[in-house]
This record gives structure tokens, C-alpha cells and sequence, in this order.
């Protein structure tokens, strides 16, 4: 009986330390995830990421240089840049950028007969895996011109 009694804490002592084990394990793929660094490739950052340009008047143009950057380790290319309507364009942008170099786009949003807040936006498609699509958000506080 004592050799059973023995025998029975010997097999519960080392299910315990197989169990505390098993915790300090990670799974395959969890070792390989911490173990990668990130994946490389383009990354794209604007600057500033988005403009307010305060109060405007009505019939005017606003206009504002952004610089687009690359932070990463692959050629960042922009597909695309769309904006939200009409009275807002950018332009005179490259549409390669080379790893940690960057390029200037002029937005120019034009007021029009807007009154109050107006909100527009630039969207920017690149290859970035994982910014796709950047929107960049523009702002303004559109009042009629005084008159005299």
C-alpha cells in the first residue's frame, strides 16, 4: 500500500509540473508573432493630419501646404487622391515617395457661399498595407463678407 500511496503522489507531482509547463508554452505561432518584427513597406504619415483654417469669409480661397511622408522601408505610391466635392482640389504632389523622403501637396478649398462650419476632406489611396486610404479632414468658419 505504501509503494501505491507513492507512486500515486509521484504521478500527481509531475502532472503538476507538466501543467505549470504547458502554461509557460506559447503556441507555434504566438512564438513567431512576437519573434517578427513588423512587416516592412511603405508607411505613409501626413503632416499636419488635418488643418482648421479658423474663420474665412464667403468667396474665397484657402490654402494650405501638407507634406506626405514615408516611414517606411519600400516605395510609397499614391494611387489616388480624391477630394469631397469641388471647391476643394490638391495638387503638385509626386506620386512615388522613396523610403524616408516626402513630397508637398497644396490644398486649396474655395468658400464659395458657404456659411458656418464647413468640413471637407483629401483622401489619399497608397500602397501602405496598413493605411490604405488616408483622410485628411479640413475645417473652416465661413461668415459673409462685411459691409461698409
Amino acid at each position: 500500500m505504501r509503494k501505491a500511496g507513492a507512486l500515486m503522489a509521484a504521478v500527481v507531482l509531475a502532472a503538476g509540473t507538466i501543467a505549470a509547463r504547458a502554461d509557460d508554452v506559447k503556441p507555434e505561432g504566438a512564438k513567431a508573432a512576437e519573434a517578427k518584427p513588423a512587416a516592412g513597406g511603405p508607411r505613409i504619415t501626413v503632416e499636419p493630419p488635418s488643418f482648421d483654417f479658423g474663420k474665412a469669409v464667403q468667396n474665397k480661397t484657402l490654402q494650405k501646404e501638407f507634406s506626405i511622408r514615408n516611414l517606411g522601408d519600400a516605395d510609397l505610391v499614391l494611387d489616388s487622391v480624391t477630394t469631397s466635392c469641388g471647391c476643394t482640389v490638391a495638387d503638385g504632389y509626386s506620386k512615388l515617395v522613396k523610403p524616408g523622403t516626402s513630397t508637398h501637396m497644396l490644398v486649396s478649398l474655395q468658400t464659395r457661399t458657404s456659411s458656418g462650419k464647413l468640413q471637407k476632406s483629401v483622401l489619399i489611396k497608397s500602397n501602405d498595407p496598413a493605411k490604405g486610404t488616408y483622410e485628411l479632414k479640413l475645417e473652416a468658419t465661413v461668415s459673409a463678407p462685411e459691409t461698409k
